[in-house]
């Protein structure tokens, strides 16, 4: 075996990236608000010659994501270089997948940060891409900024658009607000949610809304004790009730019990901001008692630094 030292080529640059699971609206929020949790999804990009390409997956997804240039990891890595002007390499992508595919915990925004952050490390000391310019690309991906802003930069992000591109504000959640999730083993297609939403909704319940995701904001960063009604929505839930009728029926238990759950992102699982840890015990106490299939309970915190990427070393932590 021939090593780089001896051929006087560079070493292969390495990056490690890791990426937070994303619940976007938070109930009345639809499209504009988002927060990253404590589940990541990590893998490692190499460096290869140009036209190669190897990917290993462990975790989720381990027998569907594909292995070839169709990966989103892959499409996300070769959209970053295309944008900085510079020719995609071969890579080889170690992954390991945290997040749930189909299930409404922004997995497809977190390969789209994942393979955009590659880029950024990957060209980094030759172009820079800025904060501004990865939300506006990862946006073009996905289609919407609501899942991205949070997987790229952390915490409760509100997200909105201006001729000048996707534009984002984060801040600070409280630190009494304890969040855990339940995750059914069925998926929900994103686009098949999206399609059973009405193109145009009464008058009220657009206030409604307007009125709800301004006291959301004030109940996450301030006043925890108000989450049950600041998260109460008339704009899509309810409208894909009929597809998720076991999602809509753990909603409206831990609500009718109490507690500020809303559908994560497009469903079907649930997220419940409870006002400190032990009611997400609590919480997970009437799930056990209603749920007909298997679900699982996730306590996570609220994740307050967004994707990150460092360069990797073999051996490396």
């Amino acid at each position: 075996m021939t090593h780089a030292a001896e051929t006087g080529a560079p070493p292969a640059r390495s990056v490690a990236v890791r990426v937070p699971a994303t619940s976007a609206n938070l109930g009345p929020g639809f499209d504009t608000l988002g927060l990253a949790l404590s589940m990541y999804d990590e893998l490692v990009a190499t460096e290869l010659a140009p036209g190669m390409l190897e990917i290993d997956v462990t975790g989720e997804g381990t027998g569907d994501v594909p292995r070839d240039a169709s990966n989103l990891v892959v499409r996300a890595v070769a959209r970053g270089f295309a944008a900085a002007g510079r020719p995609m390499p071969g890579l080889r992508l170690e992954a390991h997948n945290v997040i749930p595919h189909g299930r409404g915990l922004g997995s497809s925004a977190a390969a789209v940060v994942a393979g955009l952050l590659v880029a950024k490390g990957l060209l980094e000391g030759d172009v820079a891409l800025g904060d501004d310019r990865l939300l506006a690309l990862a946006t073009e991906m996905e289609g919407h900024p609501d899942n991205v802003a949070p997987a790229l930069f952390g915490g409760l992000t509100i997200a909105w658009g201006e001729e000048s591109g996707p534009q984002h504000k984060k801040l600070i959640v409280h630190r009494g607000v304890s969040p855990v999730v339940f995750v059914p083993e069925s998926q929900m297609s994103t686009s098949v949610a999206r399609s059973l939403q009405p193109l145009q909704v009464p008058r009220e319940d657009a206030v409604f809304n307007v009125s709800r995701s301004a006291l959301l904001i004030a109940a996450l960063t301030q006043s925890p004790e108000l989450l049950r009604a600041a998260t109460e929505d008339k704009l899509h839930q309810g409208y894909r009730a009929q597809a998720m009728p076991e999602t809509d029926r753990l909603v409206r238990a831990l609500r009718g019990a109490g507690f500020a759950a809303v559908v994560s992102g497009a469903g079907p699982s649930v997220l419940v901001l409870a006002d400190g840890p032990g009611r997400r015990v609590e919480a997970a106490q009437v799930m056990a008692s209603i749920a007909e299939s298997p679900w699982e309970a996730h306590m996570l915190a609220v994740d307050v630094k967004g994707g990150t990427v460092r360069e990797y070393a073999e051996g490396s932590t």
